[in-house]
């Protein structure tokens, strides 16, 4: 069992940046991959970046490249979203979630709002 909780979001000014982390419990986390995911109102909820449990591996949707970094610390239970040069349309609810051997995120947080001003 994971529990996940995001934390900072926020309100950003177009071509600011904001670092989310998500914090999370269970002795296996390190086992997990873990993923960022955002929401747009009236929107599907989108993958943004993921990583896997051993770091080596991560990816991004299009729209992010070169401007969001996902990370992770193992040792701190912690995986983070860096996102640097913020648009408008990267406001969203942003969640983190964690898979496990099943490759399906079963595990999600609460979910923290950032919002970018034009």
């Amino acid at each position: 069992q994971v529990q996940l909780v995001e934390s900072g979001g926020g309100l950003v000014q177009a071509g600011g940046s904001l670092r989310l982390s998500c914090a999370a419990s269970g002795r296996t986390f390190s086992t997990y991959a873990m993923g960022w995911f955002r929401q747009a109102p009236g929107k599907e909820r989108e993958l943004v970046a993921r990583i896997t449990w051993s770091r080596i591996s991560t990816s991004y949707a299009d729209s992010v490249k070169g401007r969001f970094t996902i990370s992770r610390d193992n040792a701190k239970n912690t995986v983070y979203l860096q996102m640097n040069s913020l648009k408008p349309e990267d406001t969203a609810v942003y969640y983190c979630a964690a898979a496990g051997p099943s490759r399906v995120y079963e595990y999600w947080g609460q979910g923290t709002q950032v919002t970018v001003s034009s």
